[in-house]
């Protein structure tokens, strides 16, 4: 219990004290994006990349990776991905080979210096309730896509609060790759609500799976699931998912129930 807490306060402390000293990294980011934009991408993607590195390292959780072959290093992706912590998006970032933006929830507007942060990283802000700035968020993700940028998008639209189960995939996500012909790149996330939700406050030491699977091309899809690739993707991930969950079990010789 006590370890927990000090996981908790550590992994805050830090993020607090990031935030305020990176004030003149912000700065210098603003200078360099205003003459060479490819290089603040590299450089904002390096700085933040260590800083959740820390993040994990103070909360003790262990990533074993699978499938990373499957991402491709060439060219922009769109990755779907399960959702059940605040640290799926540490745990995933940490992983990308190139400038990455997420969807993120438009509440996070609300914190200053984090919000600048997103921004250098090319995250978008999405109203779940207003279904016109919705469809324009997609829209700015798509020209992202075409500019080299990888969108990250957790389509399940929230956290998902009841381990083991999936909510629906929101197929509006994957307009973004209907629209570019990019790769949707799945990925599961096993054990991510461990880390902190499954037990708030505490931040308790946990190994977390995040399986990588093969790229898939919506053009390239059966007809039935060209305009349903969202249903697809979800077979994919709750396959993986469920079969991570039976290997884990066996490890430690329990029931799957």
């Amino acid at each position: 219990m006590v370890v927990c807490m000090i996981r908790l306060i550590l992994v805050a402390s830090f993020v607090i004290t990031f935030l305020v000293f990176s004030i003149p990294l912000l700065i210098v980011e603003w200078i360099i994006g205003k003459f060479n934009m490819d290089l603040k991408n590299r450089s904002s993607l390096a700085i933040v990349n260590w800083a959740f590195r820390v993040c994990l390292f103070f909360a003790g959780t262990d990533i074993i990776v699978r499938g990373e072959e499957n991402v491709p290093q060439d060219t922009p992706v769109l990755y779907i991905g399960n959702h059940r912590s605040y640290f799926d998006i540490l745990i995933t970032y940490v992983r990308v080979p190139r400038p990455t933006g997420y969807i993120a929830k438009r509440e996070m507007l609300k914190w200053p210096l984090l919000v600048n942060w997103m921004r250098n990283l090319h995250c978008l802000f999405l109203d779940r309730n207003d279904l016109k700035q919705g469809l324009k968020v997609i829209l700015t993700a798509i020209d992202k896509v075409k500019s080299g940028i990888s969108i990250c998008i957790f389509p399940e639209g929230t956290r998902n609060k009841v381990n083991h189960t999936f909510m629906e995939f929101h197929e509006g996500s994957f307009k973004i790759a209907a629209k570019t012909g990019c790769p949707i790149v799945p990925m599961t996330l096993y054990n991510s609500g461990d880390i902190f939700e499954d037990h708030l406050p505490k931040i308790k030491k946990t190994q977390v799976i995040l399986e990588y699977g093969k790229p898939i091309y919506i053009k390239d899809l059966p007809k039935e699931y060209q305009k349903k690739p969202g249903a697809y993707t979800q077979n994919i991930i709750e396959d993986t998912y469920y079969k991570i969950k039976a290997e884990a079990c066996h490890e430690i010789g329990v029931s799957e129930k």
